[in-house]
Order: structure tokens, then C-alpha cells, then sequence
């Protein structure tokens, strides 16, 4: 009976022992395993200032989307007309207006450095190519979209219109009068997705936002080169990179 007794001690003294090492395991795995977790929440407080500014720096590809006429076929000698596809540059500064938890308004004012194509191809393996080289003010009003907040990480979508004048004009008139010429002043639709990255003393948002022109940017009665074409509209998707 007393050897009996003291081999049912030493296994549950045996018992205890492995339980008290598997729960201190657990302990320092879980420890561990908050520890690798943490990150530091970079500007907390961020959302609770009603408005914010920042800086921009954008890459545009930008061209125009042509529409043919009726001319185009029984008029004009080109048997093709585009318009290739050319980067840009712009920079500006941001104005961020906080509306609630998930709605700003946004407006990104900016100065861009265009330069659009339009090229004619003839049957005899001529080209001709009208070059449009210009500066815009660009003033677009945004509603932006945004996610919930994963400790310094979110995404985004904004939504609105813009307004650009030209300004600056240059204009490749190798033919004089003939020349191809648009207007100065365009309204687009915009749209775009983005995503923003909190480090501790700025924000980081690059974007993606695309732009269709609503004005038809020929010039009535000056066009006798694009006699084939009766509708040009901007066409321009752009990357941002934001700092806020």
C-alpha cells in the first residue's frame, strides 16, 4: 500500500508539473505573439482636425478621344486620324474638408504641363501631326470615400468634377491657318481609387484617378485640317502621389 501510495504521488506531483510548464509555454507564446502584433498608431488624432492641406506631385497620360465625322470618309485624304497617348507633369496642393467618419470633401488645385497629339496618317505614307503644348489650372471639387482606419493603413475612392483653363498656349502651326486648334477651357468627370499610409509626422496617399472631358474641344469654323473629325474630348489618367 505505501509503495502503491507513493507511485500514485510522483505521478500526479508528475501531472502538475508537465501542466504548469504547457501553461507557462502558453503564457510565453501569447506574450510573444502580442509583442510581434503591436504597431504604433502614427497620428491618431488625425481625422479630429476639420480640414487639412498637403502637397501633390502627379505623372498624367493623357490624349484626346477623337470622334470621326461624316467628312471623314467621302472629304478628307487622311485615311487615319489619332491621338497618341503622351505623359505629363503636374503639381499642386491638396485641401481636405472632414464631412464624418467616412465622407471628405476634397479639392486638389493644380498647375499641369500638357502636351496632346493629333495625327494624321495619308495614303501616301505621309503623317502629319498637330501638337496641342500648353499649361492648365486645373481646380477639381471631390467627394472622397473612405475606409475604416487599420491602425496606419486605409483605402480610399473619390468621386466629383474639374475645371481647367489654359493658359500659355503654344501651338505647332506649320500650316498656317490650316491648323488644328481647340479650346481653352475644359470640364471633366473624375474618378479614382487611392490608398494612404500614416507614418508619424505625414500622410502618404498615392492615387489613381481617371478623367473624361465633357466639352467637345474643337473650334467651329477654324479646323479645315480636321474637316474628318467633328468631336475632340480629353481623355487622361493620372498617378498621384499626395502628402498631407
Amino acid at each position: 500500500m505505501h509503495i502503491t501510495h507513493l507511485r500514485d504521488l510522483f505521478n500526479l506531483r508528475r501531472t502538475q508539473v508537465i501542466i504548469g510548464i504547457l501553461a507557462l509555454l502558453m503564457a510565453v507564446q501569447e506574450a510573444q505573439a502580442q509583442g510581434i502584433g503591436y504597431r504604433r498608431k502614427h497620428l491618431e488624432y488625425y481625422d479630429d482636425k476639420p480640414i487639412h492641406y498637403g502637397i501633390l506631385f502627379a505623372v498624367p497620360f493623357t490624349r484626346f478621344n477623337i470622334k470621326h465625322s461624316n467628312d471623314f470618309v467621302s472629304k478628307d485624304s487622311a485615311f487615319v486620324i489619332q491621338s497618341p497617348t503622351n505623359a505629363a507633369f503636374r503639381m499642386g496642393f491638396t485641401i481636405n474638408a472632414f464631412l464624418n467618419e467616412h465622407f471628405d470633401l476634397r479639392t486638389t488645385p493644380s498647375v499641369s504641363l500638357y502636351e496632346r497629339h493629333v495625327k494624321f496618317s495619308y495614303p501616301n505614307g505621309t503623317d502629319r501631326t498637330e501638337k496641342r503644348e500648353s499649361t492648365w489650372i486645373e481646380v477639381p471639387l471631390l467627394l472622397k470615400y473612405k475606409s475604416v482606419r487599420r491602425v496606419n493603413s486605409r483605402m480610399y475612392m473619390v468621386a466629383g468634377m474639374t475645371l481647367g483653363i489654359e493658359t500659355n498656349v503654344k501651338r505647332n502651326r506649320g500650316g498656317g491657318a490650316g491648323a488644328l486648334d481647340t479650346k481653352s477651357s475644359d470640364l471633366s468627370i473624375d474618378y479614382g481609387i487611392g490608398y494612404e499610409q500614416f507614418f508619424e509626422f505625414f500622410k502618404f496617399a498615392p492615387e489613381l484617378r481617371f478623367s473624361h472631358g465633357l466639352t467637345n474641344m474643337m473650334v467651329p469654323g477654324k479646323n479645315s485640317v480636321g474637316n474628318g473629325i467633328s468631336r475632340l474630348r480629353t481623355h487622361t489618367v493620372t498617378l498621384y502621389l499626395n502628402f498631407e
